[in-house]
């Protein structure tokens, strides 16, 4: 099974708050074997704010099949584990945040629930995605 994530950070030490993600994303998920796009600057998207982001695509091919809620529920874990503050504020726009891990695609599973929907709805509009998955699925 293989599962494209997006990892990003806007706000402290971006570059270390990305490979805490990815160390810890490989701790939980213990892949067969891992591959990390480089590294992008992009702007924020859906809404303003001074602060760039940092976005890197990690692939984990692991052993075992998980189903998408078990995927959702240990990237979440992560991103709690590296800050609890919340993505949206509470009129649902966008904030400024630490870490942020989108699971882009899980397979070939097309899927839409109110908590996952694949492949990611948005991953055709933002180059900030679509640059890292393609370096990281081509490098095969």
């Amino acid at each position: 099974m293989t599962i494209n994530l997006n990892i990003g950070s806007n706000l402290g030490d971006r570059h270390a708050n990305l490979a805490r993600a990815v160390a810890m994303l490989i701790d939980a998920f213990a892949p067969r074997r891992w591959l990390a796009s480089d590294i992008y600057e992009s702007e924020p998207w859906g809404y303003d704010s001074a602060n760039a982001f940092l976005n890197q695509g990690l692939r984990l091919d692991i052993g075992s099949d998980m189903q998408p809620a078990e995927i959702l529920a240990l990237t979440r874990k992560v991103e709690q584990s590296i800050c609890a503050d919340p993505h949206r504020h509470a009129d649902g726009s966008y904030r400024d945040r630490v870490i942020d891990i989108d699971i882009i695609t899980i397979d070939h599973i097309v899927m839409h629930s109110p908590e996952l929907t694949l492949p990611h709805p948005q991953m055709l509009n933002r180059p900030f995605v679509l640059i890292p998955y393609n370096q990281i699925n081509k490098a095969e």
